[in-house]
């Protein structure tokens, strides 16, 4: 196989985990606090030794997928009625309690454990500034949440919601629709932006990914054909140099 070939397929390899990403973005369109993701691509040159002739052409350009990173553009605000559900503006990420460990989220979704706990809907804790869970008692009714992320009831403050920044956002690890583990550091919000009793929507633009999708379609299906091109004139040639010694 001629490196011609090898080449078109690497751009085959980085146009299908184009789809991928593209499908999954399409898939959490209606999922709150979702980041869509964006595939980085660039080219990977192989230098050729002891090319002295034709001139030129010494350099193989090949197609690699050198990271997938989150469009961390904020999605837009709804109003829910809930007096648990919080959505941030800005950079920040909420921190909940998971069987794994500490995770972080944009999903603001939030209710009542049997126990007073606040949790999201998969039961994860939500944290305070310290990492304790929060928690409320049977006679806490009237929730207030200050722009701060401050909790407070009739009965006086409960504590402060945990937003934190990370330190490199590039280093987030997407676990689920909804979660991110930070291998990098993480710092507490010098000042959050909370909205009471709304959550944030996926940024995912449908159209836009359709349409990204289609073109990527397009250019999968032109790149497949000059592979099967390429494999008929090689075996075209096969064919006429065994004739020919024949």
């Amino acid at each position: 196989m001629e490196n011609t070939t090898y080449i078109a397929l690497s751009r085959l390899d980085t146009q299908q985990r184009t789809m991928d990403v593209i499908a999954n973005n399409i898939a959490n369109a209606n999922t709150d606090g979702f980041k869509a993701q964006r595939v980085l691509f660039s080219d990977y040159l192989s230098q050729q030794h002891g090319v002295d002739a034709p001139a030129g052409g010494a350099v193989l350009h090949y197609t690699q997928d050198r990271a997938t990173y989150l469009d961390r553009k904020d999605g837009s605000l709804t109003q829910t009625g809930n007096p648990l559900d919080m959505a941030l503006s800005g950079s920040g990420f909420f921190t909940v309690s998971t069987s794994a460990g500490p995770r972080l989220t944009r999903s603001g979704k939030f209710g009542l454990m049997p126990d007073g706990h606040i949790a999201d809907s998969s039961g994860n804790l939500l944290l305070d500034r310290n990492g304790s869970p929060l928690q409320l008692s049977p006679s806490d009714t009237n929730i207030r949440i200050s722009g701060n992320g401050t909790i407070s009831t009739e009965n006086g403050t409960v504590g402060q919601v945990g937003v934190v920044t990370v330190d490199d956002p590039n280093q987030l690890v997407p676990e689920g629709g909804t979660l991110y583990r930070a291998t990098a550091g993480t710092t507490p919000a010098a000042q959050p932006k909370v909205a009471q009793g709304m959550v944030e929507t996926s940024n995912v633009q449908p159209i836009n990914e359709l349409t990204q999708m289609i073109q990527t379609q397009r250019d999968f299906g032109f790149v497949s054909q000059f592979v099967e091109s390429e494999n008929q004139r090689q075996q075209s040639a096969i064919d006429k140099i065994v004739q020919q010694q024949g």
